[in-house]
């Protein structure tokens, strides 16, 4: 169930990685924490949702893809700024712990729906196990996202193109959590 509701996190997290090993921002050990706190959240507000709490009503759980949109639109508007400067821009648009702990949340927040009726019907052993087993999960995908991450080739494009790509890629995400939550219908 964790590969199948983060296999989109893969991307997230070897951008975020890539933009570590390019411009130093965020630190590795932000989007290793940032991810562990993330999903954290995303966990705990399945299980107070499967107590038949509901945080945020699901009908809007689309809106968060703005955090990641708007970090993307951050991060181009420094690129387009910086255009005539000697130096290149940094391509992080997260950069730091909050950053990366929104990003996560936004990026994964359509998972609440899926983990609270699983916290639902399989009991409180049954899901401390699963507990245990997201946190090896989230491990997997930061080793997998920095293995991504750390190809030479890769890093090159990133710190030539990386202040275009990566809040790019982050626009893109958001757009898609967005539209794919099907929030836009319910705001027209």
């Amino acid at each position: 169930m964790f590969a199948g509701t983060n296999i989109d996190d893969i991307i997230v997290l070897t951008v975020l990685f890539l933009s570590a090993r390019a411009s130093g921002k965020p630190h590795p050990w932000q989007i290793w924490v940032g991810q562990y706190v993330g999903v954290a959240a995303l966990v705990a507000a399945s299980a107070v949702a499967a107590l038949g709490l509901t945080l945020i009503p699901d009908q809007w759980v689309g809106l968060l893809g703005l955090v990641p949109f708007g970090l993307g639109v951050r991060g181009l508007i420094g690129a387009i700024r910086s255009r005539s400067d000697e130096e290149l821009p940094t391509p992080a648009v997260a950069a730091g712990l909050a950053s990366v702990v929104g990003v996560t949340v936004a990026n994964g927040a359509d998972n609440i729906s899926v983990y609270t009726p699983m916290f639902r019907t399989i009991g409180v052993t049954a899901s401390l196990v699963t507990v245990a087993v997201f946190a090896v999960g989230v491990a997997v995908w930061c080793l997998a996202g920095s293995w991504l991450g750390s190809h030479r080739r890769v890093v090159d494009v990133v710190e030539r193109f990386g202040h275009w790509i990566v809040p790019g890629v982050f626009m893109l995400i958001g757009a898609v959590i967005v539209l794919k939550s099907g929030v836009l219908a319910r705001l027209i």
